[in-house]
């Protein structure tokens, strides 16, 4: 069963990252080139293992030569499988969380504008098996690298090392950080889940609460609606009290995350 669920999900959030147009000719990678010798400087100084993916050509373009040693992995090794090598060694369960975030955050970001894109960065606990066959826990922290000129998500910049918290039974844990504002939007809030599905909703919240996923500003969702900012912004307010949520993307994600839109 969670063999076919990660097949699934894999093949789900794959097909979202298709929806992206890009266009070869127009993809300029020396750009990332003269990146490359600042990511080494930082492996080497951080102790860390860097990785950059490509979501155009689906794949990692850049591995630092240590990436993986704290594992005890070959880097030549994982280059050659990619990032199906790395993927098989994730435990299963903290593989299909991961890769459910990754949908929702997928969705969020093709409604971000471009500059608001390059104000996130993405943090995960979760277990992967060293070269020893024992889980142990490490910290990735992800966040977008380039655009291409017509604001398509193109080159993402991934962090991982070691986390110092080894609670092996514990599962994965994440979430979304604006590092402009130092805002933290929790991504596990299953302690909320009773309370968010039974929250009761009306109709005009959610369709509110729609067009802030889609992107929509309080004046733009009056016009549309055909009803006062005022009204909106009460809308706004009672369906984050609600929510027990922050911001109204954290408001957004516990939606979305427990299907109230």
């Amino acid at each position: 069963m969670i063999k076919n669920n990660k097949i699934n999900i894999s093949k789900t959030y794959f097909e979202l990252l298709n929806q992206q147009k890009f266009f070869s000719d127009e993809l300029d990678y020396a750009v990332f080139d003269k990146q490359k010798p600042m990511l080494q400087i930082l492996a080497d100084n951080a102790n860390c293992g860097i990785s950059i993916f490509d979501l155009f050509k689906k794949e990692h373009i850049f591995y630092s030569p240590n990436f993986g040693n704290f594992l005890g992995y070959n880097i030549n090794e994982i280059k050659e499988k990619g990032h199906d090598f790395w993927d098989n060694k994730i435990h299963e369960e903290d593989y299909i969380g991961m890769m459910q975030n990754g949908i929702l955050l997928l969705k969020l970001f093709y409604q971000f504008s471009n500059d608001e894109k390059a104000n996130y960065k993405f943090i995960s606990e979760y277990r992967i098996l060293n070269a020893e066959n024992q889980y142990v826990r490490v910290v990735e922290q992800q966040q977008l690298l380039e655009l291409d000129n017509y604001g398509n998500l193109w080159l993402t910049l991934s962090i991982i090392d070691i986390s110092p918290n080894q609670e092996i039974n514990k599962g994965i844990n994440s979430q979304l950080l604006n590092f402009r504002t130092g805002k933290i939007i929790p991504y596990e809030i299953e302690e909320k889940s009773d309370e968010i599905v039974n929250v009761g909703l009306t109709n005009r919240e959610i369709q509110i609460l729609r067009m802030v996923k889609e992107g929509f500003l309080s004046k733009e969702i009056s016009s549309k609606l055909n009803i006062s900012l005022n009204t909106v912004n009460t809308h706004r307010q009672r369906f984050l009290k609600k929510l027990s949520a922050n911001n109204s993307m954290e408001a957004v994600i516990f939606a979305s995350k427990f299907g109230l839109l």
